[in-house]
C-alpha cells in the first residue's frame, strides 16, 4: 500500500486533517502524521519507508531525502519550497512539487492590510493618510501580485505591474499599466509589493538604487523573501531618507537595529503570517493530497519544481 506521511513540525489547522486524511484515503493510500516533532531523529525514522510526503516549513534536507528509501514525490503545501534540496531530490529520482495559488489569496489580504497598517500610522491614533490615489508598483505579476491589484483596485490605487516571464499584453489586460523594467516600476510607485522569489538571481537584487529611487513616503511590502532585499542598502536607505518605510512578513537579519533606531516606520510579523488563515490551511494540505494521488496513480508532474 502506498504511505503518504504529513510531517509537520508546525501542524496544519485541524479541520485541515480529514480533508487531507479523505482524498488519501479514498485513492486507497495510508496516511502517516507526524505532527509537533521535537528532533529531526524523528522526522528520519518517519520517512524510512514511505512513498510520499508532504511538509510545510520543515526542512526537506539530502539526509531526509536520502533516508526515504521508498519516496517517489515530496509536496511543499505552499507557493516556495526553498526549503527542499532539490538537488537530492533528482538525485533520487524523487519528484518535488510546490502548491502554487492555494495561499494566494490570504498573501494577498495580508499585502494589503499591512499597507493600510502603515498609511494609518500603525494606528497610532494620530492623522494618517489613505491608500486611494496612491501608486502601487506589483512586482511580479504571477497568483499573489495578480490578487493584489484585484484588491487594490477596490482601495481606488493606481496600479503597475513589472514581470520579465509576464507580457506586457497580458498585464494590461487586466486594466494595469506595465513597466518595461524593475527600475520605472519603482522611481513610478509610493508603494511596492513583493512578490519575487529567492533565488540566484533575485537575492539582495532589491538594492540602494531601486529602494532609494522610489517617490517619498516610499514603502516596501515584502511579503515574498527575507533574502531579495540587500539590508545594509536597506539600512542605507533609512537613515538617509526619514520618509521611506519598510514592511515585512519576514523579519530581516537587521530587524533590532531598525527597530532600535526608526520606531513607527516598519513592521514585521512576529513569524511568517502570509498563508496563516484557515481556507489556505487547508487549500495548500488538500492540493498536496490531490498532486500525490495525480502523480501516483497518473503520472501527473504538473507543479513539479526539480
Amino acid at each position: 500500500m502506498t504511505k503518504v506521511l504529513i510531517a509537520t513540525e508546525k501542524p496544519f489547522a485541524a479541520a485541515a486533517i480529514p480533508q487531507i486524511k479523505a482524498v488519501i484515503d479514498n485513492a486507497g493510500f495510508e496516511m502517516i502524521l507526524l505532527e509537533k516533532y521535537a528532533d529531526k531523529s524523528e522526522l528520519l525514522s518517519a520517512v524510512a519507508d514511505v512513498d510520499a510526503i508532504i511538509i510545510r516549513s520543515d526542512k526537506a534536507t539530502k539526509e531526509v531525502i536520502d533516508a526515504a528509501k521508498n519516496l517517489k514525490i515530496i509536496i511543499r503545501a505552499g507557493a516556495g519550497f526553498n526549503n527542499i534540496d532539490l538537488e537530492a531530490c533528482t538525485a533520487n529520482n524523487v519528484v518535488a512539487m510546490n502548491t502554487p495559488g492555494q495561499n494566494s489569496n490570504a498573501v494577498a489580504e495580508l499585502a494589503l492590510g499591512m499597507m493600510v497598517y502603515m498609511a494609518r500610522g500603525l494606528f497610532n491614533a494620530k492623522a494618517g493618510t489613505e491608500l486611494t490615489g496612491r501608486t502601487l508598483g506589483i512586482h511580479a505579476y504571477g497568483h499573489v501580485g495578480s490578487l493584489v491589484a484585484k484588491i487594490a483596485k477596490g482601495f481606488g490605487m493606481k496600479l503597475y505591474a513589472f514581470d520579465p516571464f509576464i507580457s506586457k499584453e497580458q498585464i494590461e489586460k487586466d486594466g494595469i499599466i506595465a513597466c518595461d523594467s524593475a527600475e520605472e516600476l519603482y522611481k513610478t510607485c509610493q508603494y511596492i509589493s513583493l512578490h519575487i522569489p529567492a533565488n540566484d538571481k533575485t537575492k539582495n537584487s532589491i538594492d540602494y538604487n531601486l529602494m532609494n529611487s522610489m517617490p517619498k513616503g516610499g514603502t516596501i511590502v515584502n511579503t515574498a523573501r527575507k533574502e531579495v532585499i540587500h539590508e545594509d542598502d536597506l539600512l542605507k536607505v533609512m537613515s538617509e531618507r526619514e520618509d521611506f518605510r519598510y514592511v515585512s512578513d519576514i523579519a530581516p537579519d537587521c530587524k533590532d537595529e531598525i527597530a532600535a533606531k526608526y520606531d513607527g516606520r516598519y513592521y514585521f510579523t512576529p513569524k511568517k503570517m502570509g498563508a496563516q488563515t484557515l481556507e489556505a490551511n487547508v487549500n495548500a494540505g488538500v492540493a498536496g493530497a490531490e498532486q500525490i494521488v495525480d502523480f501516483i496513480l497518473n503520472g501527473n508532474t504538473t507543479f513539479k519544481v526539480n
